[in-house]
């Protein structure tokens, strides 16, 4: 029986015990990631979110780039506690790297000028929807993921390796694999201090 989108939102956690072990198929990974970027929305129907999906050894690949781009900036004796992450990110089956593309909002802007300022922030809006859904959607497949934000720093590195569009931004990264460990309990803030119903 398929989970109602209240459960599956409850149950979408940040996982970073993951592992390589199958879980679905590389064209079921394809489809899923396919349905969200087609059916997010987006301000003005913009459309404007990239998505690629790095498998396999372009998975560690990525990693062992974010490592290495790390230990520059890192200090030696500081480093381990990074190199583990890296290696935990690694350790999973694939990951979602997050575009938007700018050439579409830059259009945008000249189109609609009375809102040129707003659609950067609009576009981070619609990133952040497209993230939410196929992280969802991840985990109702039986994954665990996790949200990264390593750009601006492997941003270069990335569009080279995989010959991106120079006018694709990098978003975010979501690592993603069978979990290997369960969250710990969720904390909540008082819902009356963040909620008003006004009738």
């Amino acid at each position: 029986m398929s989970k109602d989108f209240i459960t599956a939102t409850k149950e979408r956690r940040s996982i970073y015990g993951i592992s390589k072990e199958f879980v679905a198929s590389d064209e079921r990974i394809e489809e899923i990631v396919g349905d969200a970027v087609l059916h997010t929305p987006s301000s003005f129907n913009s459309q404007s979110g990239r998505v690629v999906v790095l498998l396999n050894e372009q998975h560690d690949k990525l990693w062992d780039i974010t490592k290495e781009t790390l230990r520059q900036i890192v200090p030696a004796e500081n480093f381990a506690p990074t190199e583990e992450k890296m290696a935990a990110f690694r350790s999973g089956y694939g990951t979602v790297l997050f575009f938007e593309d700018q050439a579409v909002i830059q259009g945008l802007q000249e189109q609609f000028a009375l809102y040129q300022d707003r659609f950067p922030v609009w576009s981070e809006h619609s990133s952040g929807m497209l993230q939410f859904v196929v992280w969802t959607a991840l985990e109702l497949e039986g994954y665990g993921a996790s949200l990264q934000h390593y750009n601006p720093l492997i941003d270069q590195q990335i569009s080279s390796e995989w010959d991106l569009p120079t006018t694709w931004k990098l978003i975010a990264q979501m690592p993603f694999g069978k979990p290997t460990a369960l969250p710990g309990e969720k904390q909540f803030a008082p819902l009356e201090d963040r909620l008003k119903v006004i009738k």
